[in-house]
């Protein structure tokens, strides 16, 4: 479909392309410098292939994009949507000759709500910008990516997104109310509602979250909101084994506690940590995990939860007395990534959720996969829903190197449908685990997700060669 769309010759299919984009849209908002474009190509995911655009569009109005679409039909061109390309499955990547379709110009807070609990935005607005202007009004958005400084509410809502809040706040599609969405041919729909409930047709909106673009473009969000939480107090747990992190784990849950955050670092990790950023950590220390809750009484909590650390056999337990040290004991946490950056200078970040019992054979089972591979593997996890992230470091310059990490990585994924865990908790399919989507859903699952994206794009212009 992307070779045939234009019959014409490559230099007049760009000039008609780039004519009939501009009859609709101002100059500033059509780039065509190959140098530019090309900056456009891809999101920040590792094995990823991307081709070269034809175009970037940076829309600022619902008009803009519908003029697109049009545009795009008209001519059989795909269209790529793209928030700030922070993606980790390649899920933004361009098609050779596509219009990249860049919504971060579309960046207003259009209105917040403290009665109703919404907030109605556009899709450039930052993660990190929504959550603090809500802050100001006593009010929390909760879903929290790590890179919530740069990344879009639509590029989460793109790759239903998760973060570290999730274990007791949820995920981003449980904040999404309603959209409106420019259809494939430039159609305008809403879905959903902003009333606290509606249960009024099928549900459009949640089939939206998380489509990655491939079903229509997302250019506003009404999202729920909640009272804005006390400040959150955290614990910080040592062991000998990360099977005794992983039971305290599974003891913490099913003692019915409910932590703001449950986060767990293997060993891999905390020495990673320790070498770029020299926190002390013990060098003895096997897996740290660290729990925390915002709750009126975090102390009492926290001193239940560190009891049945020590009963798991934590060989330390450090509860935070105030928020200055609870954000010193968060600190190793979010160097995490950064340091295993560092390790080798090139990462393979994987997404493999599994069943909370299980998470101790799933981190075994990645050090016996690292030791098969020789390749150094960090795990980090949001423990208390089950979402770990192996990190594999490698060096991307060495191809025997690179080979072996993305057998890893595979390796590492199988194991997770093995466990009764699912390919990706937070990221997305993408380009990357395209295949292993189909492994986890079934040739049935296959056939009906494509029927679905036939309703809404019969020429197979969103988004090409993504989730299958």
């Amino acid at each position: 479909m992307i070779m045939s769309r234009i019959e014409a010759a490559p230099d007049e299919a760009q000039g008609n392309l780039t004519d009939r984009l501009l009859a609709g849209l101002p100059a500033e908002a059509v780039l065509t410098d190959p140098d530019v474009t090309a900056s456009y190509a891809h999101d920040m995911a590792s094995f990823c292939p991307a081709g070269s655009p034809a175009v970037v569009v940076l829309p600022r109005t619902v008009e803009q994009v519908q003029h697109v679409m049009r545009t795009a039909t008209a001519l059989r061109v795909p269209v790529v949507p793209q928030g700030a390309r922070t993606g980790l499955s390649g899920a933004a990547n361009a098609s050779d000759g596509c219009i990249v379709l860049s919504l971060t110009k579309m960046d207003r807070i259009l209105e917040i709500d403290p009665v109703d609990r919404i907030a109605v935005v556009e899709p450039g607005v930052l993660n990190a910008t929504l959550s603090r202007a809500v802050n100001e009004h006593g009010l929390a958005y909760p879903p929290d990516p790590s890179s919530w400084e740069m990344c879009t509410i639509g590029g989460n809502i793109g790759t239903a997104s998760g973060g570290l809040c999730c274990v007791k706040y949820g995920v981003t599609a449980e904040y999404v109310l309603g959209l409106d969405v420019v259809l494939a041919d430039g159609r305008l729909m809403s879905t959903g509602r902003r009333t606290a409930k509606g249960v009024a047709g099928y549900d459009l909106t949640r089939l939206f979250v998380g489509s990655e673009g491939s079903l229509g473009i997302v250019v506003r969000a009404t999202l729920a909101l909640r009272p804005r939480p006390p400040q959150q107090l955290v614990l910080a747990a040592e062991f000998d084994s990360a099977a005794a992190a992983c039971d305290a784990v599974c003891r913490i849950m099913a003692g019915g506690h409910l932590p703001s955050l449950l986060e767990l670092m293997d060993r891999t990790t905390v020495k990673a940590v320790n070498a770029l950023a020299r926190m002390g950590l013990p060098d003895r220390t096997e897996a740290l995990l660290l729990a925390a809750f915002d709750t009126p009484d975090p102390a009492a909590d926290l001193a239940a939860v560190g009891a049945l650390c020590e009963a798991a056999g934590a060989t330390q337990v450090v509860p935070a007395d105030d928020a200055a040290e609870s954000e010193l004991l968060l600190k190793a946490r979010r160097l995490s990534l950064t340091a295993l950056e560092a390790v080798t200078g090139t990462t393979m970040i994987d997404d493999v959720c599994v069943p909370r019992s299980k998470l101790g054979e799933l981190l075994a089972g990645v050090e016996r996969i690292a030791g098969k591979y020789a390749l150094t593997i960090g795990v980090v996890a949001h423990a208390g829903d089950g979402n770990t992230h192996p990190t594999v470091c490698f060096d991307a310059a060495d191809p025997d190197e690179s080979r072996r990490a993305r057998e890893s990585f595979d390796e590492i994924m199988a194991l997770g449908l093995e466990l009764g865990g699912t390919i990706t908790g937070e990221h997305g399919v993408g380009v990357l685990k395209k295949e292993w989507l189909a492994r986890e859903i079934g040739p049935v699952g296959v056939e009906m997700q494509r029927q679905i994206k036939q309703v809404f794009d019969p020429l197979g212009i969103l988004n090409p060669g993504k989730l299958f």
